[in-house]
């Protein structure tokens, strides 16, 4: 039998949960409710205005539903900065609240009374932006009073029906978009640790009927070659097989001519897949220590995806008849790269790569491929082209850095960024990612 000491224990347990959990609606409903103030701080009310702005510099965006406040561009990066945010989740922080505090009313109502989780009225809000405003007008009377409770096929099946009543002509082209359903998708987004990607669509029977039969025998072929493989396994080898012999084909191809091969002397660090007449190829930017050409057992890291992959993996692909594979020396990252031009070469440009990974602005995971090289000192003042003040910015915060007045970050080594916002927030940003480093209140800026 319980002692009293233990009963009262889990009551202690559950109050204090209780407590945590009207703490939590309290505090994202104030989350919520700041954010709506900072819009409104940085907002204005016409495209009028939004057309009178500066082409680079700040401008108003839409980050709502139409009725809703537009609002400062740059406005939204320093509000995700202090909550430790990247800018985009910042920008849809912005925009559920000023859908809800503007076009969603009764929902809003709801949160600020800490009657409804914040986090069940922005899943809502985010559904709704693209309604007109009656259509989300209706929305909101249809399922404030029970959107605490309700998942979200109910407000699929709600947005359908405001859609239908409210914008006929969307509907329309919405079902007629719908009866083309086809696809066909190779995901390399997630490619697993034995070096695989998913694929799969949705074909036209025909074209499922002959692919199906293709592939059955082909894997057929390669057992009658001697496969070990077991059935399914050889059907996905199949595929492989049936694409590299329809890439042989001499086949007309529209586009440019093929870029012509490297000379042999030219040495390149990827790891080129290449066809023997197509104009397609796999590009693996393959990183791979020493210690994997005598162990087995040690996994390097594929660029493209940022998966892991062993080296027997990477040995099995460049293995491959149709891979042509060509190798750049190792990079020093410790080493100076200068250039005497405001232009970045393709050796400095590989060196910030490699060094930073991704967009150096606070929290941004941009891979640095994608992003501009930016002169941390302007090079009109004096700013060197070099691995010491060049850095990989996003085309976003680079034009913050270049037009917001107040964004600044200086290089303490490289590879290492103090930033510092416009009302005096720092944040310091290394290979190990974004750290907060402001006090609050922040002292004032200069």
């Amino acid at each position: 039998m319980e002692t009293a000491a233990e009963v009262d224990s889990r009551v202690e347990v559950l109050t204090a949960v209780r407590a945590a959990r009207q703490a939590e609606l309290v505090a994202t409903a104030a989350q919520l409710r700041f954010a709506a103030d900072w819009a409104a701080m940085h907002s204005v009310d016409c495209l009028d205005h939004a057309a009178a702005s500066a082409v680079f510099g700040d401008t108003v965006i839409p980050v709502a539903g139409p009725g809703a406040p537009l609002v400062g561009e740059f406005c939204v990066a320093e509000l995700a900065a202090a909550l430790g945010l990247p800018t985009e989740h910042g920008r849809w922080l912005l925009g559920e609240a000023l859908e809800l505090k503007h076009r969603l009313r009764r929902l809003w109502a709801r949160v600020m009374r800490h009657e409804l989780p914040a986090w069940r009225a922005r899943r809502i809000a985010r559904r709704t932006m693209e309604l007109t405003l009656d259509a989300a007008s209706f929305v909101d009377a249809q399922i404030a009073h029970v959107a605490h409770r309700v998942g979200p096929a109910v407000v699929d099946r709600l947005i359908d029906e405001a859609i239908a009543r409210f914008m006929p002509e969307t509907a329309t082209q919405e079902a007629i978009q719908a009866a083309d359903t086809r696809s066909f998708v190779i995901d390399h987004r997630q490619v697993s640790f034995a070096g695989t990607s998913r694929v799969y669509g949705e074909l036209d029977l025909a074209d499922a009927l002959d692919l199906d039969a293709a592939v059955t025998a082909r894997a057929s072929h390669l057992k009658e070659l001697g496969s070990a493989h077991g059935h399914d396994a050889r059907r996905a080898a199949a595929v492989g097989e049936i694409a590299r012999a329809d890439l042989t084909l001499d086949l007309p191809t529209p586009g440019p001519a093929p870029a012509p091969a490297p000379a042999p002397d030219e040495q390149e660090h990827t790891h080129e897949q290449r066809t023997v007449r197509g104009t397609r190829q796999t590009v693996l930017y393959l990183h791979l220590s020493a210690d994997a050409l005598a162990d087995r057992t040690v996994v390097g890291r594929v660029e493209n995806t940022g998966d892991l992959v062993t080296a027997d993996q990477i040995r099995g692909w460049c293995g491959n008849p149709f891979a042509d594979v060509v190798v750049k020396p190792v990079i020093d990252l410790a080493e100076h790269v200068h250039v005497a031009s405001y232009e970045v070469s393709d050796r400095l440009a590989e060196h910030t790569h490699l060094r930073d990974a991704t967009c150096v602005f606070p929290w941004c995971s941009r891979p640095a491929r994608r992003c501009d090289h930016d002169h941390v000192v302007a090079h009109a003042d004096g700013g060197s082209t070099c691995s010491c003040n060049i850095a990989p910015l996003c085309r976003r915060h680079h034009r913050l850095k270049t037009h917001c007045v107040g964004w600044s970050y200086t290089v303490l080594d490289p590879g290492t960024y103090l930033w510092a916002s416009p009302h005096g927030y720092r944040f310091l940003r290394d290979h190990t990612g974004t750290r907060d480093i402001s006090s609050d209140p922040p002292p004032r800026p200069d």
